[in-house]
């Protein structure tokens, strides 16, 4: 006996008429008898495929602008029957209803509406009720229906009739797609509602899909996989094109995220250098080349083996001196022919695209049992403002010690906290990052800068609790210094840069950055 159903009766209402004619045509072929519903019905027939209206195998027509069509109990018992039930097949035989074998629906565009439009009453009537309640009710009875909730599925009813109908394992495959498009869709009409009504923070869903298979985590034991927002907005690392080099591990991907991110933290052009998640360079410059001269230049030992991210066109000029050091990848908007066909010489070099990269608003932390949302720490907020930073001490300062702060101030966001960050011409020197105490990180910071030092501007991301790790920066030979106060030794600690003889500003705002 054949473990392949056969398909004779089949439902089709389809808002995506994408291959409508062909999926009828193969299905006319094959002597599969076929009810439909206004528009796609009107479609199938225009092109000579022979279809029975569901106004007129019900007996009612549709109402209220298409609202009410296809909800009708001689639709719905023989979506849900199931044929392997005597009982049931005696119920729909009594009252003149026969099974489908097959359901092709897809539904309302919601998702792309409210993409395009605030009219409120437009967004509600693009809500599909008789969709989700065919798709639901087919899903829930795949033992004997079929069900296909897109087009890219049918493919898939093309090779079925050439073997008799699906399987019952191809069936449970086609329900499981069916209720997680379901689900997807009810996700995104409770998101926008919850938005209208101001009451998004009481509950919160996503759905992502898989894109690929990772060979490992974070270390070798751990088992990975990266997947991507399912929304119709594709954008970030997710949606990256790889267009050259070995396979993306956990690590690349993380490394790179943060990358991308500290380098569209600046308007100007800018290149951000990350290893192990936090960054040994940041510049901003001209023209991009220079922007990764000066980053690479802030620490290259460990730029060996990190991640570039550029937020402009990668120039040939840029790629001649990046192809020079071993850097796992490398992320920009684009890339200029020339430097493609210099960085491909390398066969495992990560080439990436983004395209149309937005800093995400929202920021999703999971912790044991539940999760953690925030608003994204941007630096784009009053107190990231020079012209509204309080001098607390020193003199003024020239307009290019205020860019160089302004800078130091916006690149110390991407370092993990404890951070304190050394410029100079609006390049990274000295960065030091993620130490428990700020006395340890300003230590670093200097002992990474070296000679370069003296002259510079230092930023941190949090206050100073003490005088000391002020104290360690005004040693070095730092000239000026930016941070957010608050601390309730700040009277200390800006008795510690008067005497110093450097200039102080208090932001008002900090930037921790923790994970």
């Amino acid at each position: 006996m054949s473990s392949h159903k056969p398909i004779r009766r089949a439902l089709i209402s389809v808002y995506d008429k994408t291959g409508l004619i062909e999926l009828g045509t193969a299905l006319l072929a094959a002597g599969v008898e076929i009810l439909s519903t206004g528009s796609t019905a009107q479609k199938l027939s225009a092109a000579g495929i022979a279809v029975t209206p569901v106004e007129d195998y019900t007996g009612f027509p549709e109402m209220m602008g298409g609202r009410v069509k296809t909800l009708h109990p001689r639709i719905h018992a023989g979506i849900l029957a199931d044929q392997n039930n005597p009982e049931h097949l005696t119920a729909i035989s009594s009252h003149d209803i026969d099974p489908f074998d097959l359901v092709v629906i897809n539904l309302y565009p919601f998702a792309q509406t409210i993409a395009s439009t605030e009219d409120f009453s437009e967004c509600i009537e693009q809500i599909d009720i008789g969709g989700p309640s065919m798709l639901r009710g087919a899903a829930k009875n795949h033992g004997s229906v079929a069900v296909v909730s897109d087009p890219s599925q049918y493919e898939r009813v093309y090779d079925a009739l050439t073997r008799g109908g699906f399987t019952l394992e191809e069936r449970t495959t086609l329900a499981m797609e069916t209720f997680r498009r379901t689900a997807e869709y009810d996700l995104s009409i409770a998101t926008w509602l919850g938005e209208k009504t101001n009451t998004s923070d009481q509950w919160r869903g996503q759905i992502w899909e898989r894109i690929a298979g990772l060979r490992y985590g974070e270390n070798p034991h751990q088992n990975a996989s990266v997947y991507q927002n399912s929304g119709l907005k594709k954008t970030g690392i997710a949606s990256a094109i790889q267009l050259h080099g070995k396979e993306m591990s956990f690590n690349n991907y993380t490394d790179a995220d943060a990358a991308l991110r500290a380098a569209f933290d600046h308007q100007e052009p800018c290149v951000a250098i990350i290893k192990h998640a936090n960054p040994c360079g940041i510049a901003v410059a001209t023209d991009i080349a220079a922007a990764h001269a000066k980053a690479h230049e802030c620490d290259p030992v460990s730029a060996f083996g990190g991640v570039v991210a550029a937020n402009r066109t990668v120039t040939e000029a840029m790629a001649m001196k990046l192809s020079e050091i071993f850097t796992e990848v490398v992320i920009a908007p684009s890339f200029e022919k020339a430097a493609l066909e210099i960085l491909m010489k390398k066969p495992s070099i990560r080439i990436l695209t983004v395209e149309g990269y937005e800093i995400p608003r929202v920021e999703l932390r999971p912790i044991s049992g539940g999760a953690l949302f925030q608003d994204t720490d941007l630096v784009d907020s009053a107190g990231d403002s020079a012209a509204s930073w309080k001098q607390v001490s020193g003199d003024p300062v020239s307009a290019e010690i205020l860019k160089d702060l302004q800078f130091a101030w916006r690149s110390v966001r991407a370092v993990k906290s404890n951070a304190i960050l050394l410029a100079q011409d609006c390049s990274s020197v000295g960065v030091g990052m993620g130490q428990v105490n700020r006395v340890d990180s300003a230590r670093l910071a200097v002992s990474r800068a070296g000679e370069r030092a003296r002259g510079s501007v230092a930023s941190s991301d949090a206050f100073f609790p003490f005088a000391d790790g002020l104290q360690i920066l005004i040693d070095a030979g730092v000239c000026a210094v930016v941070q957010p106060g608050g601390s309730v030794r700040d009277e200390e600690v800006i008795a510690a840069a008067k005497a110093g003889g450097i200039a102080m500003f208090f932001t008002g705002t900090r930037h921790f950055s923790h994970s």
